[in-house]
């Protein structure tokens, strides 16, 4: 047997390590099951129920997770979402299982003709998805899912046949969508930012005509509460947009709903980081791409940091104030961030910026995964979360997912308040990064204690941790499997330099293609207590 054959039959061999007979079963077996429940032979569904297709950012923060059980699993897991890639770059937030009866999810197939409408922007053809996007995780999961195996990874050429992907979907967020001329990417749709109804999306949205309700028929309502799903109005306001987008044959510009968000820029900053990371390992150079991260740090701050909420902002670039928008006139150091040791006192800013949108959400706290975050800055978004507005270690128990003094909040309703497990695991992340390990300590242990105590449950009540939406959520048992085998990232871990030229689209070999992108410059891997045998929106 060759040295392939033997990684790869040792990563799938591996088998759960089932706990003695008679005690309960381990959080990490519990979670290793809904993984195993969930996996349809290519890819992992969120949710049998709910969500019976592959979500784009759900599987990269799935195989994060899987990695612990199978480095394999966790490659194609990736590779299963790339064979769906759109000729210009785009990665679709839902690929299709053509088993799945149409009425099952709706925007269905049928509706997106990715086929046919995205026939000019290189949609495939023996493929049905979405035409619209989600976060850019995927590099980060991919650069993790190497170093949970590099031996599997190198004889596989993962790292190899995925880089020219991941790049072609970072050239379409940084040309395609950066619709505000500032450098960030925009958003088109709120579902493309995945915390689908926001309350930061209201003002936007409200310019927007709802599709008729006789139009469309909601699938979700079959498996969720009407109380904690989206309204009615909204998700008619939700299907117009992408009716409208789809008409316009997916092309980009064009809508009524443009914004730029923290979370997804943030997001796409830390990828460049992670393509910087697979360069290296490919015997190329990160230093352009850590360049570029860094240049899009900065813009962050100077259009999304908003000195008077303590944290970032999502800019309207569709609204009234859009035509005076300052874009990176902005002082990158702005008033309530107190100096520390190295910074200057930041200048004074006369006025708040009328186009970013007045409501404090999570997306805001994200940003803390990136290294070049100014500290005074890392400060202010501390306070924030453990203030008020969301608390962190005092009030709540996982980080709500918007304003608890906001007027739109709501405990149960979707994004409008419940916490999530994925936005705990970022934000968890990104405390560490900074080394506020006191505080990412106790986020990892509620976020553990919440997950098993809820049977994996979609997202929860921030103040109960009452589990709310579907169960045996497979990013919750996923992000878990993560936060048990804990991993932490080095605040003073330095990022790659030198950049990489690898060119051209090669295509990714064995049926499957490969993974998308976003890493955190600045982790290093601790396993314990693994709990396996041998070596194996949504």
């Amino acid at each position: 047997m060759d040295r392939t054959a033997q990684l790869v039959t040792s990563s799938t061999e591996r088998s759960i390590a089932y706990d003695p007979p008679g005690s309960p079963p381990s959080l990490h077996a519990r979670a290793a099951r809904v993984l195993e429940a969930n996996w349809t032979g290519a890819s992992t569904v969120p949710s049998r129920g709910l969500y019976p297709h592959q979500w784009s950012w759900d599987s990269a923060f799935i195989a994060i997770g899987l990695r612990h059980l199978s480095p394999l699993r966790a490659q194609t897991e990736l590779e299963t979402l790339l064979t769906a890639q759109w000729g210009d770059g785009r990665i679709p937030h839902i690929v299709f299982n053509p088993s799945v009866p149409l009425d099952a999810y709706f925007p269905s197939p049928d509706f997106w003709r990715s086929s046919t409408a995205g026939r000019t922007a290189g949609a495939p053809r023996t493929v049905q998805t979405s035409g619209i996007v989600q976060p850019p995780v995927h590099a980060l999961a991919a650069w993790l899912v190497h170093r949970s195996d590099p031996g599997l990874s190198r004889s596989r050429g993962f790292l190899a046949r995925v880089y020219p992907r991941l790049a072609a979907w970072h050239r379409y967020l940084l040309h395609r969508r950066d619709l505000g001329g500032g450098g960030l990417a925009s958003v088109v749709h709120p579902w493309e930012q995945g915390m689908d109804n926001s309350p930061a999306w209201d003002l936007p949205l409200s310019r927007v005509t709802p599709a008729p309700a006789r139009s469309f028929r909601r699938a979700d309502l079959d498996h969720g509460a009407a109380e904690d799903r989206p309204t009615d109005l909204d998700y008619g306001r939700y299907v117009r947009l992408a009716a409208d987008y789809r008409d316009a044959g997916y092309a980009d510009g064009t809508g009524e709903f443009a914004v730029e968000d923290p979370a997804f820029n943030a997001l796409l900053i830390a990828s460049e980081h992670a393509l910087a990371r697979i360069a290296d390992e490919l015997g190329a150079t990160g230093t352009a791409r850590h360049a570029r991260a860094e240049r899009l740090t900065q813009a962050l701050v100077e259009r999304l940091w908003d000195p008077a909420s303590g944290m970032f902002l999502c800019r309207d670039l569709r609204g009234p104030a859009a035509v005076g928008d300052r874009g990176p006139a902005f002082p990158a150091h702005r008033p309530d961030a107190r100096p520390t040791a190295g910074h200057e006192a930041p200048a004074p800013h006369p006025a708040p910026d009328p186009g970013l949108i007045p409501e404090r959400g999570v997306s805001g706290l994200v940003p803390l995964l990136l290294p070049g975050l100014p500290r005074d800055i890392v400060t202010a978004l501390l306070r924030t979360a453990t203030g008020p507005h969301f608390g962190l270690g005092s009030t709540t128990r996982l980080l709500p997912s918007y304003d608890l003094l906001g007027e739109a909040f709501d405990a149960h309703r979707y994004w409008r308040g419940p916490a999530w497990f994925n936005t705990a695991w970022l934000v968890e992340r990104g405390l560490r990064i900074h080394g506020e390990r006191r505080h990412a300590d106790a986020l990892r242990e509620s976020a553990l204690e919440l997950a098993a105590a809820t049977d994996f449950a979609e997202y929860v009540d921030p103040y109960t941790g009452e589990g709310c939406g579907a169960t045996g959520f497979s990013w919750t048992a996923a992000l878990a499997l993560d936060l048990l085998h804990g991993e932490t990232a080095l605040p003073g871990e330095a990022a790659l330099s030198g950049d990489t030229t690898l060119t051209g689209d090669a295509p990714l070999t064995g049926g499957m293609a490969a993974t998308h992108g976003t890493t955190l410059t600045n982790s290093t891997t601790v396993t314990a207590d693994m709990g396996f045998k041998g070596g194996n929106r949504r």
